[in-house]
């Protein structure tokens, strides 16, 4: 019987060693540290003889607001790399590892899906290569380095109640959110008031995702704020002598995984932070090492464009100095029936009233990305339920928007299913129409830069911040760090801090409940309505159902 599950489909696939996939790029075996017989890290010393070759082109895949009946954005991001490379132009795929959280919690596993996965999907889904496990480990390092040096005299005069740095775990686990710390006796600390958010919040995830070599990392670091000090001076990783040990902990995790897709293509899995809550892109250093190898790169931004493709351009191509050539924009006929007020489960009827009014919230997003000056092509990923009429009414709307919708059939049919798509991705990037440029300038206020992209890419009336958050905000600039971009933690559900209002809303505001200076990674973090940094297990968590299998596989994670 021919395979018909995402996994199924993984585990029949026929993988190429690890090295015959760094041939393809022109990386010597010896510069491919192993993990296994199909994946391994990209040397160091390899990407940095890399300086001085051209970049090829960069094509970023996002898509509209996510809902509970799927987009697509990761298989499509594989497919699109698949397409290219079957019509004969080198690409490679660059995407984000996956979080614990997720994956135990109501997503399941994130390597694409159908006929258009990157494998080996269990491993890249758990453990990988340890990449996550080097984050946490120096992210609590610095933790435990704080606390130390209060213990034992506290020579830098730190102010027990501002310790900013809180400690990261990659689970969810709504009870660790709110802690108090070194209750016991004199012998455990001082007792303050703490907590934990999930890894891919954490600034040292976004710090190796935006570094570019690891002296780079080492600076960037010592210069995360910690705590301030009676007097209100901050103190930094650097003030308690952690950012040696952390880069350290860190070098092996700063070189970029190389994998495969079902296709034998070359794919990058580096980094992972959240779109909701961090920046959403994979790791600079994986996209500039792809953009010396292939010709063309697909790279993704986490959920919608709204979140991910923003946070894409205002701040990893402003960190990077990369500039996109085009940008894809993935929808589905049942999400958009979904965004038009269907429920659920009745997305499987004909609706093509919903589907015209749904189609709202993608013309929201495409007028946004194009308001970067990036040219735009909408993805339609086929399901089998679509009808014609439905169909139609997409491509109808896009065209009226001035861009194209092409149907894809990724899933189902592999690399013959996104010919069409991979063709005109082609055809725009070499063209080379692209205008990019961000949204808001360095020395705009760090408050004018929230309420830009409120009112710009969310469409709100303006925001609300109370008095605290306005001081805080002043008092950075004050400090020297009123140039840095600006990273919106919000649902990405809506393009309100509602997550139940779909489509394309109007008449709202934005309510700012906290800000946070991420000094290290060089960015204000703005904590929009009831957000959180770490997340919380579904009712009916995933893991209930993961298991080991009498056949000693891995069940229940797809």
């Amino acid at each position: 019987m021919a395979p018909r599950t995402d996994i199924e489909i993984a585990r029949a696939a026929r993988k190429l060693p690890i090295q015959a996939i760094g041939a393809r790029l022109g990386i010597p075996p010896e510069d491919l540290l192993p993990y296994g017989h199909d994946k391994a890290k990209v040397s160091a010393e390899f990407i940095a003889g890399l300086e001085g070759r051209p970049d090829g082109k960069l094509i970023l895949v996002t898509s509209i607001n996510p809902t509970a009946a799927g987009e697509g954005k990761t298989t499509t991001t594989v497919g699109l790399g698949d397409g290219l490379n079957a019509i004969g132009r080198a690409a490679a795929i660059c995407i984000r590892e996956a979080s614990l959280g997720p994956c135990f919690g109501m997503k399941g596993g994130a390597a694409g899906g159908g006929y258009a996965q990157v494998i080996p999907m269990e491993e890249m889904n758990l453990h990988f290569t340890g990449d996550f496990h080097a984050i946490t480990s120096a992210h609590n390092l610095l933790a435990a380095m704080i606390d130390n040096h209060i213990y034992w005299g506290n020579d830098l005069d730190i102010d027990s109640r501002r310790v900013t740095w809180r400690r990261v775990m990659d689970m969810n686990d709504r009870a660790l959110r709110d802690v108090v710390l070194s209750l016991g006796g004199v012998s455990n600390g001082y007792p303050r008031q703490s907590g934990f958010d999930i890894t891919v919040a954490s600034e040292v995830m976004a710090i190796l995702c935006l570094a570019r070599d690891l002296g780079d990392l080492e600076q960037r670091l010592g210069d995360i704020v910690v705590a301030y000090t009676r007097d209100r001076r901050p103190v930094t990783a650097r003030d308690v002598k952690a950012d040696g040990a952390m880069t350290v902990l860190l070098a092996q995790a700063m070189q970029p995984n190389l994998v495969q897709t079902l296709e034998n293509n070359s794919a990058f899995v580096h980094g992972g932070p959240f779109a909701n809550i961090a920046h959403g892109c994979n790791s600079v250093i994986a996209t500039r090492t792809a953009l010396k190898l292939a010709d063309f790169v697909v790279t993704e931004a986490g959920f919608g464009a709204d979140l991910g493709a923003e946070k894409f351009m205002n701040i990893k191509c402003r960190k990077a100095g990369l500039r996109p050539d085009a940008v894809v924009i993935v929808a589905t006929v049942r999400a958009l029936k979904m965004n038009g007020g269907v429920a659920k489960e009745a997305l499987g009827r004909e609706d093509v009233a919903a589907v015209r009014h749904g189609c709202a919230n993608l013309g929201r997003h495409l007028s946004n990305v194009k308001s970067f000056g990036v040219p735009a092509v909408v993805a339609i990923n086929h399901f089998a339920t679509d009808t014609k009429a439905e169909i139609e009414a997409v491509k109808a709307f896009v065209a009226g928007h001035g861009s194209e919708a092409i149907l894809c059939r990724h899933w189902a049919e592999g690399s013959d299913g996104i010919l069409e798509l991979a063709r005109k991705v082609a055809e725009i990037a070499d063209a080379g129409v692209s205008q990019f440029d961000y949204l808001y300038p360095d020395e705009m206020p760090l408050l004018e830069k929230i309420e830009t992209i409120a009112k710009r890419i969310y469409r709100a009336d303006g925001v609300v911040a109370d008095d605290r958050v306005r001081e805080q905000l002043r008092a950075w600039e004050e400090a020297g760090f009123g140039h840095l971009p600006v990273c919106m933690a919000k649902t990405q559900y809506s393009f309100t801090t509602d997550p139940t209002r779909r489509g394309a809303p109007t008449g709202f505001s934005v309510p700012i409940r906290e800000v946070r200076l991420a000094a290290g990674a060089g960015f204000v973090v703005a904590i929009c309505g009831e957000i959180m940094t770490m997340p919380g297990l579904p009712r009916t968590p995933a893991a209930e159902t993961i298991r080991i299998g009498p056949l000693g596989e891995v069940e229940g994670l797809f």
